[in-house]
């Protein structure tokens, strides 16, 4: 065992006590945040707008900060890029993460001294409960790579700008800089293809132990080294330990991860976002992440069902029940205020608080009122791929309103196959029945022969990679949308179609 292995058990002990503290305390650890962020900000401009000197208690939170958007904190964040201070959060933040907005353009994300240093933390102790958990430590010594976008900023008004991938590669520790790879200069391409490359150039033949991005994106690495070389990953990299990834469910995928890798690997399953890191897989013999209750973040829920109605209840984790789809409402020391992250969880345990991503609430399937989630769709695939020879590359789901002739509307399925499966009817059987046992209203929409059993139409290999690259979302921290209540994402497939 080496030093720097050794360090790290230790280090990860430590790091484990001191989680539990607040694991075994989660209310009182809540309660601490929402008072302390509450402190920092009452002298803010929004602290002053919305009384904050008044709000002793949720409920006061409640009538004083209504849930917002980015579009509805939009003011705010203007007079911050403008170069104002004390407007969200006390000074000016450190960076902006500029992320893709839904309606406006550019969205400017503010990422605070005090919010980026917990960014940070969360990164690390992930792999630090990993070496707890499980106490190997060796992959510390091996190559590390973390597919993300470029660290090149740009500054305005006196704060960076920049993708938060970028930004955290600015945080990387000293101890692990030899460790990391690609090289800088690599890590600064934007052009995807150019990027990922140079990535297979330096790696090859290095000694790589983690990996970690959007399983998107290292799929396209995985491939890149299997024709590069034609041999395995794990082939080429007998020590690969851990898959880190975060932002899109890892079941779709893992079955073709497990054909390009030759094995299975070990992984954990991140939640980090612009706004902030919300949570980490802790386990890997249970499902789940940890929710983090003590990283600057106050969380708020409201059930999804109930969201679009006048003043929906906003919940605190005390209210909480098991298997229910919420919108998870933040409140953060960057100086996002009763802030709509716009992606909706479900806690499949509250002793510790542990969720899983359900979805997004604007990313549903319910033009015919079936209110069909992310992860009913990846629940069924999952199983679909179990069940059968099948392996993918990617999906996604829109419903077909209008179809030709007298044909019933129907959900379609855009299926990119590694593999086809051998009966491809037995797959779109499976793909369907499941989906009826998760959604009771899918199931009386077909039995009430409203839609027909879904249908799949097949994209091109790499077609969804050409769909992303023409609307300039190739790479990064981009990923496909994985279902949608329109056809938008499916009239830009056509030209992808077999």
């Amino acid at each position: 065992m080496s030093l720097k292995s050794f360090a790290a058990k230790i280090f990860a002990g430590i790091v484990a006590k001191k989680t539990a503290k607040w694991v075994n305390n989660p209310l009182g650890t809540q309660e601490k945040v929402f008072t302390s962020l509450l402190s920092q900000a009452k002298d803010t401009v929004f602290g002053k707008d919305h009384n904050f000197s008044e709000i002793h208690s949720h409920e006061d939170f409640v009538k004083h900060v209504p849930i917002r958007d980015y579009e509805e904190l939009k003011a705010y964040v203007e007079r911050v890029v403008a170069g104002e201070s004390d407007i969200l959060w006390p000074e000016k933040p450190a960076y902006f993460a500029k992320t893709s907005g839904t309606t406006s353009g550019a969205k400017y994300i503010p990422i605070t001294k005090e919010s980026i240093k917990y960014q940070v933390e969360a990164s690390r102790n992930a792999i630090l409960n990993y070496i707890h958990e499980t106490g190997k430590a060796d992959f510390v010594d091996g190559k590390m790579i973390f597919l993300q976008g470029s660290p090149i900023m740009k500054e305005k008004n006196g704060i960076k700008i920049g993708r938060l991938s970028g930004i955290s590669a600015h945080y990387v520790p000293n101890y692990l800089q030899k460790n990391r790879l690609p090289s800088w200069e690599t890590n600064c391409l934007e052009d995807w293809d150019t990027k990922v490359n140079e990535v297979v150039k330096e790696t090859v033949d290095q000694d790589m132990t983690i990996i970690a991005g959007i399983p998107s994106w290292v799929q396209t690495y995985f491939e890149k080294l299997n024709t590069t070389t034609g041999k395995k990953v794990g082939d080429l990299f007998k020590n690969f330990e851990l898959f880190i990834y975060g932002g899109v469910n890892y079941e779709p995928y893992r079955s073709k991860f497990e054909n390009l890798i030759g094995r299975r690997v070990a992984s954990i399953e991140l939640f980090p976002a612009s706004e902030g890191f919300f949570a980490y897989q802790d386990s890997q013999t249970e499902k789940g992440m940890l929710l983090l209750l003590n990283s600057g973040i106050f969380y708020e829920f409201v059930k999804s069902d109930e969201f679009f109605v006048d003043n929906p209840k906003r919940l605190t984790l005390k209210d909480v029940e098991l298997g229910v789809n919420y919108v998870m409402i933040i409140s953060t020391n960057a100086g996002l205020w009763g802030y709509n992250l716009g992606d909706t969880i479900q806690f499949i345990s509250v002793n510790p608080y542990k969720i899983i991503v359900s979805g997004r609430i604007k990313h549903f399937i319910s033009a015919f009122g079936e209110h069909v989630i992310g992860k009913e769709v990846e629940e069924a695939m999952k199983q679909a791929i179990e069940e059968t020879d099948a392996r993918i590359n990617e999906f996604t789901v829109a419903p077909q309103i209008n179809p030709e002739g007298k044909e019933l509307p129907y959900h379609e399925w855009f299926i990119e196959f590694e593999q086809l499966p051998s009966d491809p009817e037995k797959f779109s059987q499976i793909l369907d029945t499941s989906l009826q046992q998760q959604n009771s209203y899918y199931f009386d929409l077909i039995k009430g022969k409203i839609l027909q059993p879904l249908k799949i139409t097949q994209i091109k290999k790499d077609g969804f990679q050409g769909y992303m690259k023409s609307i300039g979302k190739l790479g990064g921290q981009n990923k496909v949308q994985r279902l949608s209540n329109d056809r938008n994402v499916a009239d830009g497939l056509r030209e992808f179609k077999i």
